[in-house]
């Protein structure tokens, strides 16, 4: 798997992260325990996007990664 490979994988579970998030937050009663085990999960795999877009960028591996 190419590092864009993985960033777009990576990017895919953050999306479908945000959208449980959402759904729970919308719920009568939104599981706080969820919650906080999503948003920490959404900002590990946020803060990985960020480490292999810093460590492609550097290496010249990803061009155009937001």
């Amino acid at each position: 798997m190419s590092v864009q490979e993985h960033v777009d994988s990576l990017r895919n579970k953050h999306a479908h992260l945000e959208h449980l998030i959402d759904e729970e937050l919308h719920r009568p009663m939104p599981v706080q325990v969820s919650l906080v085990r999503m948003k920490k999960e959404k900002l590990r795999l946020k803060e990985e996007i960020e480490r292999l877009r810093h460590t492609a960028d550097f290496k010249g591996l990803v061009a155009g990664v937001a």
